[in-house]
């Protein structure tokens, strides 16, 4: 019942091809950022936060880049698809390892969901179901054609969602409206609020788990996944603290909490409102590159759980023309689609944020196993992101943290009752 984790996480040859050069790797990671956070998980977040909302974002990124720290390093040493799933495995034991990649799979299926609906929202608000399934549909299709092509994608999309945030800080500075004192006065978040802001924020970093999921197709993996984790999350933290630094001055707090497009609200209540069709269009191109790469990543990550034989095997199976994980991806694209039909969006980054951030208390946990010798950091930068992960998932509305603990178990549940993986 353990799984053959003495081969997982060695850097033999890979079952993938090995097509990411370290500028693909770069655009991968923040493709799977940039927009989350803005598009989906501001509005929750400033609910939580009050005015305090940027300081709920430098705690998320702290955190973030405490993770990324030790994601890089494991990263580096067991460059292989998995992430924390191989990780755990590795440094402290099967059953963490097979929580790390459950924790992962069902927070990222939830992320894509929240994705999906966020665009649908945005493309047809009176029945945002229907393009929201075509759109999981497209970047099923997309991924199966390979990560190259994925890569491609994602940097056209990317392209788009910088003219739209661009739009979004001219408008929302620019318009007239803007009042940095609405930053400064009378910041109406609690320790607690600004905690569960941090969990909804963190929805937005937590892209660069894709890049750690792509190590059997990563070119150079030991240098080039550190160096892209390291400049992706740098990269977001300053787009998303000039984004939402200019919304709060346009409009408050409670705006951007009452608003379903806070963005799109924070241009439209000044002069230049004329921009606001731009910035909903980003929404929705943002919401589409996240997706993708989302849907990449958790198909990997399903790939080499099922390869350890703690998923069904079907779901290792490589094709045979594109070399990626087909039958994972397939299967993933149906979980979303079947998520997307019964979910509700800011419940959805709740239950994810729980889940992921138990996925990164694992890897961070997992970085402490290291050999000293190989700990570019200091080893308290493991410890802070390991008690940072685990405070901020337990200050998500209850019942985000009790739906993730029950998968949790539900999982661990099947992973000890499954029948003894078999050699052959």
């Amino acid at each position: 019942m353990t799984g053959d984790w003495e081969h997982v996480g060695v850097t033999t040859a890979s079952r993938l091809s090995r097509r990411l050069g370290p500028g693909l790797a770069l655009v991968t990671g923040l493709g799977a950022m940039l927009g989350a956070g803005v598009f989906g998980a501001v509005a929750p977040a400033a609910a939580a936060a009050g005015s305090a909302l940027l300081l709920a974002l430098v705690l998320a990124g702290t955190v973030a880049a405490c993770n990324a720290t030790s994601s890089a390093r494991l990263a580096a040493r067991y460059p292989e698809s998995g992430g924390a799933y191989v990780y755990a495995g590795r440094r402290l034991g099967p059953a963490y390892g097979f929580a790390a990649g459950w924790a992962f799979t069902a927070g990222k299926l939830a992320s894509c969901a929240a994705m999906a609906l966020v665009l649908g929202h945005h493309v047809w608000p009176e029945h945002p179901k229907v393009p929201a399934l075509a759109a999981v549909a497209a970047c099923v299709a997309v991924n199966h054609l390979g990560v190259t092509k994925t890569a491609g994608a994602t940097a056209a999309i990317l392209a788009v969602v910088a003219a739209g945030l661009a739009a979004a800080l001219v408008g929302a500075l620019g318009g007239g409206q803007a009042d940095a004192g609405r930053i400064a006065e009378a910041w109406t978040g609690s320790p607690a609020g600004v905690l569960e802001a941090a969990g909804f924020l963190f929805f937005a970093f937590a892209g660069y788990a894709r890049l750690a999921t792509l190590g059997e197709e990563v070119r150079d993996p030991r240098r080039t996944i550190p160096r892209a984790i390291a400049l992706s999350v740098a990269i977001a933290f300053a787009v998303y603290a000039a984004v939402m630094g200019a919304a709060l001055m346009a409009v408050g707090p409670e705006v951007l909490a009452a608003s379903s497009r806070p963005l799109v609200a924070a241009v439209e209540a000044g002069n230049l409102d004329a921009l606001a069709p731009v910035v909903a269009v980003a929404a929705v191109v943002a919401s589409l590159g996240v997706l993708l790469s989302l849907l990449a990543g958790v198909s990997r990550t399903a790939f080499a759980m099922a390869a350890n034989g703690d998923l069904p095997r079907p779901l290792a199976a490589v094709h045979r023309r594109h070399r990626v994980p087909h039958v994972a991806g397939l299967a993933a694209g149906l979980v979303v689609a079947g998520v997307v039909a019964i979910a509700d969006v800011r419940g959805a980054i709740g239950f994810s944020s729980v889940l992921v951030l138990v996925y990164y208390a694992l890897a961070n946990a997992s970085a402490l196993r290291l050999p000293a010798g190989r700990a570019g950091l200091p080893r308290a930068v493991a410890v802070a992101g390991l008690v940072g992960c685990l405070a901020v998932a337990a200050a998500l509305p209850p019942a985000s943290v009790l739906a993730g603990a029950g998968i949790l178990m539900l999982g661990f549940a099947g992973w000890v009752l499954r029948p003894e993986p078999s050699r052959a």
